[in-house]
């Protein structure tokens, strides 16, 4: 999933004046809503969320709080069931799980529709619309039994011709899914649908009203959480065919909570399912507001429930003696990246030697530590610190002013001359660009006389054209893991043939090496795999990896119970609650 962006602007900052920066940093970041829960989209700075919160106090004094669960509600009444949840959010790109491909979507789309599997809050694989499953010895063939409680909106039971219609329609070309291929063209017969051959995937067979089987082309072990994304959620046929283009005004989905209001730019309202198959939701309604602002004003004011931690109040926050510091919850990391991308088919970026010298101009260290507060980690892989396949020991392109020099010259671009205009595209409507992308722009200009321009593009538009592989350079932006495996990170946004990959990048040997990963059973060969294409892909630098998440702050007031911090985006304002 990509990550939101920050607001963005084209002015000029030399590095003199970096470390006197750090307080135009803070102060942009309360203007662009600095403080903003992880998860919020658009013009937040983003802080994300993560499972690994404990009860009682850390040694440095700041408050955690351990997930709760809805037998707690229980315990308390009836008042534990009829909360309303408040929070700030951005107007999603889509509301199709077919057509999302952000996280600013994907925070919405879980909780309104579901799929046959999901994970838990501690990232298990568990069965959701199914109740079981079944793998065959030769790992080809999925059984799902769909649980006989499991019901859209509007109480119509879920059925296997209801999963088998929305694989097809998500994969069928008039659709025009940006994630179909990527998320079920391992099931025989997508292929076809997709080339517009035929509009039924034969690897997917209804048995009887509540089985369905799939198969796929070879065994994968990551296939059934590929699955748990959006993609493969399972829609109602006469809602879409009789909503037409605006059927989302009206979901009938299945998850736990059904949409009752969207005003753009304004609110968006979620509601209770009642009828909800695994069990009771904590939470009467979820009101989003849309129309921005500060989140850290809102949360005080008493607005919004939830906040993340900027940097201009996280000193504040952390002092025992300020008021809210009883609020503040410290995440692990999220698995996630940020980076700029390069377009390795357009000039100057089709030599890697120019790429290479781009990457060794940049102090990331000095960024991280003087400008962002050593709020980040500097990124030299691709795979983020936690996740499975993290190479620790991996040395990447680090700063070497020298090196770059010399990579520059030795590219067919070393005339400033004759090298193209070089503009890096960003999210945003005229705002404030990240600091660090202004900070690494200036250090292209000093280290290597290398010119670079920001150009803005809104974010849906954005989202588009990234897809469509428009972008020369493009940047403001993240990828955040979809499951926990690193075929969601390496394979998916590098392969040649992924749909997912937006910088065009191709290298016959990483492809021969990602597809052998594929298949291999192995665990431990099949890391060492992911291990050398992690290797190869950041010696070409098809990227500038920039930051993987550090540590995270949120407020969440002490009435909010059973929020869970997560790494990734999963379904769990089921487990909701409030507490007066």
């Amino acid at each position: 999933m990509r990550i939101r962006s920050n607001k963005n602007h084209s002015s000029r900052i030399k590095l003199p004046l970096l470390v006197g920066l750090v307080v135009v940093f803070l102060i942009a970041a309360v203007g662009c809503g600095g403080s903003a829960d992880l998860e919020q989209p658009a013009d937040l700075e983003p802080v994300k969320e993560s499972p690994m919160a404990t009860g009682g106090t850390s040694g440095t004094g700041i408050t955690k709080t351990e997930p709760l669960t809805l037998a707690d509600a229980s315990a308390i009444g009836n008042e534990g069931q009829d909360g309303v949840f408040n929070r700030l959010w951005s107007d999603p790109p889509t509301l199709d799980p077919h057509l999302t491909s952000d996280t600013t979507s994907s925070g919405l789309v879980v909780e309104i529709f579901g799929g046959l599997v999901s994970f838990d809050t501690d990232l298990n694989l568990v069965p959701d619309l199914a109740e079981s499953f079944e793998i065959s010895s030769d790992s080809l063939t999925y059984t799902f039994v769909i649980r006989d409680t499991a019901v859209f909106h509007n109480g119509k039971p879920v059925t296997a011709a209801d999963i088998k219609w929305s694989l097809e329609r998500a994969a069928n070309p008039d659709t025009a899914s940006p994630v179909a291929e990527t998320y079920l063209g391992d099931i025989i017969g997508v292929e076809e649908v997709l080339d517009g051959m035929t509009d039924q995937i034969s690897g997917v067979t209804v048995v009887d009203d509540r089985t369905i089987q799939i198969k796929i082309d070879s065994p994968k072990a990551y296939f059934l959480q590929k699955l748990t994304y959006p993609t493969a959620y399972v829609l109602d046929r006469e809602n879409v065919e009789s909503g037409g283009r605006n059927w989302t005004d009206e979901p009938n989905g299945t998850g736990p909570f059904k949409l009752v209001e969207y005003k753009i730019g304004e609110r968006l309202i979620l509601e209770r399912h009642d009828a909800y198959h695994l069990g009771d939701v904590g939470l009467k309604k979820i009101q989003m507001n849309l129309a921005g602002g500060s989140s850290m004003a809102m949360y005080e004011n008493d607005e919004i429930d939830i906040t993340g931690v900027g940097l201009f109040d996280l000193e504040r926050i952390k002092d025992p003696s300020d008021p809210l510091h009883s609020d503040l919850v410290v995440a692990n990391p999220s698995f996630s990246i940020s980076y700029i991308g390069f377009n390795a088919q357009q000039p100057p970026f089709d030599d890697p030697k120019f790429r290479q010298a781009l990457n060794h101009a940049v102090d990331k260290e000095l960024i991280a530590r003087e400008v962002l507060a050593d709020l980040v980690v500097p990124a030299y892989g691709i795979l983020p610190p936690g996740f499975p396949g993290h190479n620790e020991n991996l040395e990447g392109l680090r700063y070497d002013p020298v090196l770059a020099k010399k990579l520059l010259s030795e590219s067919a671009y070393a005339d400033p001359s004759s090298r193209p205009r070089i503009i890096v595209t960003i999210p945003g409507s005229g705002g404030t660009p990240n600091l660090d992308l202004e900070v690494i722009i200036n250090m292209w200009l000093d280290v290597l006389g290398v010119e670079v321009e920001i150009q803005q593009v809104e974010w849906a538009t954005y989202l588009r054209d990234l897809d469509r592989q428009k972008f020369q350079a493009f940047g403001g932006l993240g990828w955040e893991a979809d499951y926990p495996d690193p075929q969601d990170f390496l394979d998916i946004l590098f392969h040649t043939e992924s749909e997912n990959n937006n910088g065009a990048y191709s290298n016959t040997d990483v492809d021969s090496i990602l597809e052998e990963a594929r298949v291999e059973v192995d665990v431990v060969k099949r890391m060492e795999l992911y291990g050398q294409a992690e290797e190869s892909i950041v010696a070409d630098a098809p990227w500038l990896p920039l930051w993987f998440a550090g540590e995270r702050h949120l407020l969440i007031k002490p009435y909010v119970k059973g929020y869970v911090v997560t790494p990734m985006i999963v379904p769990k304002m089921r487990h909701v609650y409030i507490q007066d």
